[in-house]
This record gives structure tokens, sequence and C-alpha cells, in this order.
């Protein structure tokens, strides 16, 4: 019975994922930090990816990029809304 757990327990640790792949193992680009911030903001970020994010990358870039892409967004949603207000003045 012991060999069996003994089994067991030598299958589900070399079952477990490799903490050596390549993605994991890099630090992320500044691409990999903008896609995570987007992700981030419409809540859709993977768990692996929040993981990288959490270990291998630096929290000023991810503040950053956040609060660039939050001025972005503001700017965007004021321009649409004048649009829509010239428009409906018309």
């Amino acid at each position: 019975m012991s060999s069996e757990s003994e089994k067991k327990q030598d299958v589900e640790q070399t079952s477990e994922p490799a903490a050596t792949d390549s993605k994991t193992t890099k630090k992320p680009g500044p691409l990999d930090i903008i896609f995570s911030v987007l992700a981030a903001m419409i809540g859709v970020q993977s768990e692996a990816n929040r993981e990288r994010d959490f270990s291998k990358g630096d929290i000023g870039n991810y503040i950053f990029v956040g609060i660039i892409m939050v001025i972005i967004f503001i700017f965007g949603l004021i321009s649409i809304v004048n649009n829509i207000l010239e428009d409906a003045a018309k």
C-alpha cells in the first residue's frame, strides 16, 4: 500500500508544470506589459500572465503604463462625448 502511495506522489511531482518554461522565465517586455495592463483593465488577465507579472515584472512599469492607459481612456471618452454633443446641436 505504501509503495502505491509513493508512486502516486512521484507521478504528481513529475506531472507539475516545469517552472523553467521559456515564457515564465523571461522578463516581460514592453508589449507584454501593455497587453497585461489592457487585459487587467477589462478583467480577462490569465492566471499564468498574472503570475509572470507579479514574479518577473517591475511594479513601476505596470503603474506607469496603467496611468497612461487611464489617461488615454478618459480623453477618448471626452472626445466621443464632445463629438456626440456637437452632432446633436446641429
